[in-house]
């Protein structure tokens, strides 16, 4: 609620406000001060919708207060602080400078301002121009668009070198419009009369005034012709601005039809080559004029039904949908039978289907998003009645079959910008009354050519466009990933739409194979598709369900090679959506699991989860069901054991518990593997298996063999691998005297860690080996000697351990660690004496290390305190 500049006057004033310049002026700082701040955003769009009050109603202050407001603008310190840093324009505020240029178009384009103020204006627009803080047309400090008046269908922008070019700023079109006038008589007819038609002898010839039904043609360049209607209704002329926008109408249709007869003829050569060029330089959408929305709005209000004290916006802030109805177009011809309404939705299609090149620059390619989202808030306003469902479906068609002139065309240019948002609205809008139409529409506006083919090469020379003209599969596209969230968006409002329809969800689901690039939006439309297809309160949908299948196969195939963070999840649900399919699909990703899972997929997730109590349960089997899975789950889990044993052995081992041939078979590759392709770590976990399974041979096996990949250092005496060293030991001996004998050697080679030797010594020497009751062995119940073999072996192992131990602690000892390595030595004096002549090699070991290491006093003094 800022106070108002421009208090109004009594009536028997001259039309002009009093214009309270200090206040504008401070006002317009202040807010740019407050940065993009949303509020201060709306303070000045309040401020520019009141300039254009002031302009309608033909008060001289309008221009005034524009130029204080642009002073303000062009002294914000912020423009000489992006400029150094080369970054753009805030959003917010590029879109405010975007207005303010605008509305100096529409300031110049008075069409009854005297010459001296215009040039009064243009000497003003050229000082601020010439700024080099002067922000530019595109919102980057890089190449622009082409000029205003020249609407030269030569070749596209693309091909002039951007030096040349000259450097357009934000004031640049309203400069060119001064070089405007309204004299043509012509245009002077348009405008003053509604009755102003061709004499009939006239319509035989080729006239570019007036299309064949008599009614008057303005051939100017449109964006330029936008702005004359945007001009006479901010003028306050709003019939002259009608007229004008119905003349500009005729005029796009004529050349539609146009287009369409010349493509009639070259459809063939082009449709060969596969490609076209763009006859358009400039995309009406996304525009700096906003011609389209110029138009429609024009066309609108003409429609409007104003209730009773209709405020735009209510106190809570919501506005209201516009209710509009059919105002029959007052011609001087025959009546024919349109509305301005007919005619506001006839034109937006005719803008939105427009094929266009991407503009260059980011900021240029999101205003085409924005501004196309704006556009189709606005058609989502009318109310489609036969009327306009009759405008809409014949527009729908010759889009469809137009050429170039049409982005829904058979063929486009690879830079063209997609129509996927707007092939959305036209489905939705279209399918209660068209079904064919609209899929048919909706599958066209599927493609995403600059994914699917790599750019022409051509002319290298200009290094700023090495970007669109080096083959690449991205272009510079700085909405990439919004126009493919577009493209998703579109697939999934057709695969709700045919739900149930088995043939349009096929040609649904190839159009996504076909055009869709990226995983996980391919996944997020499987996602979708499998929820529709299974609702809470109803049976599943069998149609959808079998899509939602097949793109998450589709999915699977895609990421199999690359490593995506998401595969886990992408894993457990496609089993989940194959359940809900039943048990046929189940049995066909098992088999072909090679072309969508890595091998410990299939077994730890996969098959795991199809042989669960859960999967048997939710399908509620019969028997034969149940073993073809389970066989199909057995040749899985065999087939990932060979491919890659290290991962998967362990899986298909207990996979293929049941059935007996398949377990021997996993085992064998387990023994396989062990000597190449396991560690000891995963030969362990399997013996370990093996044991608590019932089969302690296979288990002692197993343990050798990892026991001959281990390798335990003396210092060691923490590591993860001890307690399965001190399992196997134990495993052996539990087995009897001749697996123990067949482990020790064994263990004497891997491990030398004095501490773990004599644990393990210890623990053997405790009970009699045999214990694990198998058939046909006795236990002889006797104790084993330290001194005879297997034994003799590790206890010399064991002393030799502490031995060097006791010497690679010593180089390296410092005084704080002397308790801690007396109780060491105390530790070996127990093994040492579990030998014969334990004690005399104990005494002499000591004497050994008194002399060698007789320099370090206070340790041998404890040594001899202890020891002797």
């Amino acid at each position: 609620g800022a106070p108002d500049p421009t208090a109004g006057a009594s009536i028997d004033d001259e039309n002009c406000w009093h214009l309270d310049e200090e206040q504008v002026r401070e006002q317009v700082k202040l807010f740019l001060s407050q940065g993009g701040y949303y509020g201060s955003g709306k303070q000045l769009n309040s401020m520019f919708a009141k300039v254009r009050e002031m302009l309608r109603m033909r008060d001289s202050n309008g221009a005034r207060m524009l130029t204080l407001i642009t002073e303000q603008f062009m002294a914000d310190p912020r423009l000489s602080l992006w400029r150094q840093q080369g970054t753009g324009i805030t959003e917010k505020c590029r879109q405010l400078w975007d207005e303010l240029g605008a509305l100096w178009v529409c300031v110049v384009l008075n069409p009854h301002c005297k010459l001296e103020e215009k040039s009064c204006w243009l000497r003003q627009l050229r000082k601020w121009g010439e700024m080099d803080v002067c922000p530019l047309e595109d919102g980057n400090y890089g190449n622009e668009l082409p000029n205003i008046t020249n609407a030269l269908t030569q070749s596209s922008g693309h091909s002039q070198d951007s030096l040349a070019r000259p450097r357009r700023t934000v004031f640049t079109r309203a400069i060119e419009g001064c070089d405007l006038h309204w004299q043509d008589s012509h245009l002077q007819r348009i405008i003053s009369s509604d009755f102003y038609v061709s004499p009939s002898y006239q319509r035989e010839g080729e006239s570019l005034l007036f299309n064949s039904q008599g009614q008057p043609l303005w051939l100017e360049h449109v964006p330029t012709a936008c702005a004359r209607v945007d001009a006479l209704r901010s003028h306050g002329y709003p019939r002259e601005a009608l007229r004008l926008t119905v003349a500009i109408i005729n005029t796009l249709r004529l050349q539609q039809q146009r287009q369409l007869e010349i493509y009639k003829h070259q459809k063939k050569e082009l449709l060969q080559r596969g490609a076209t060029t763009i006859t358009n330089l400039e995309g009406w959408v996304g525009h700096p004029l906003n011609p389209i929305g110029c138009l429609f709005l024009t066309l609108t209000e003409a429609c409007r039904l104003e209730e009773e004290n209709c405020l735009e916006i209510s106190d809570a802030g919501d506005s209201k949908p516009p209710v509009y109805q059919h105002v029959p177009v007052a011609t001087g011809s025959q009546d024919s039978g349109e509305s301005y309404l007919s005619l506001a939705l006839e034109v937006a299609l005719m803008g939105m289907g427009q094929q266009r090149v991407m503009p260059e620059g980011l900021y240029a390619q999101d205003k085409v998003c924005r501004n196309e989202e704006q556009i189709i808030a606005r058609l989502q306003d009318l109310e489609l009645d036969p009327v306009l469902v009759q405008t809409l479906r014949k527009q729908c068609i010759l889009l469809l079959e137009g050429g170039p002139f049409s982005g829904l065309g058979e063929v486009i240019h690879r830079e063209s910008v997609p129509m996927h948002t707007f092939a959305k609205y036209l489905f939705s809008a279209l399918l209660p009354h068209d079904a064919d139409l609209a899929y048919k529409l909706a599958l066209r506006a599927m493609r995403l050519p600059v994914l699917e083919t790599t750019a022409p090469s051509g002319d290298v020379t200009h290094p700023h466009h090495l970007v669109s003209v080096v083959p690449s599969r991205y272009p510079r596209w700085f909405t990439l990933g919004h126009l493919e969230s577009q493209q998703c968006e579109l697939a999934s409002t057709m695969l709700t739409a045919a739900k149930g329809d088995m043939l349009r969800l096929r040609t649904v689901l190839e159009a996504i194979q076909k055009n869709i690039h990226s995983s996980s939006l391919i996944f997020k439309l499987a996602q979708d598709a499998f929820k529709i297809a299974t609702p809470a309160d109803s049976n599943s949908d069998t149609t959808l369900l079998n899509v939602a299948l097949e793109l998450g196969l589709q999915v699977m195939r895609m990421t199999l090679s690359t490593l995506n963070w998401r595969r886990r999840e992408m894993v457990r649900w496609l089993v989940t959506c194959a359940t809900e399919v039943g048990v046929r699909a189940l049995v066909s990703i098992l088999q072909s699991w090679y072309s969508l899972f890595t091998p410990t997929e299939a077994t730890s997730i996969v098959a795991a989860t199809v042989m669960s109590h859960n999967t048997i349960l939710r399908l509620s089997l019969d028997y034969p069901q149940r073993e073809e899975l389970a066989s199909c789950a057995r040749t899985l889990a065999l087939q990932c054991a060979m491919k890659d044993p290290q991962n998967c052995a362990l899986s298909a081992l207990t996979l293929c518990e049941k059935d007996h041939i398949a377990f021997e078979t996993a085992y064998q590759i387990v023994i396989d593997a062990a000597s190449t392709g396991m560690t000891y770590t995963q030969l362990f976990t399997i013996a370990r298996y093996m044991e608590h399974r019932g089969y302690p041979l296979r288990a002692f096996k197993l343990a050798s063999l990892a026991m001959t990949h281990l390798n335990l250092a003396y210092n060691q005496d923490t590591h993860p691998a001890i307690n399965d060293v001190l399992w196997a030991c134990a495993l052996s001996h539990s087995l009897g005297k001749n697996e123990l004998a067949a482990i020790i050697p064994l263990v004497v080679k891997s491990v030398h860690c004095a501490t773990v030797l004599s644990d393990i010594l210890r623990r053997c020497t405790m009970t009699a080996p045999g214990l694990a009751g198998i058939p046909g062995r006795r236990n002889s119940g006797k104790l084993m000697s330290t001194d005879k073999a297997p034994l003799r072996q590790l206890l010399d192992a064991t002393i030799s351990a502490y031995i060097n131990t006791t010497h690679s602690r010593l180089t390296h000892i410092s005084p704080r660690h002397y308790g801690e390595f007396i109780e060491f030595l105390s530790k070996a004096r127990e093994t040492f004496l579990l030998a014969q002549d334990g004690h005399i090699q104990f005494a002499q070991f000591i004497d050994n290390l008194k002399q060698i290491y007789k320099g370090k006093k206070k340790l041998m003094l404890l040594v001899r305190e202890r020891f002797g």
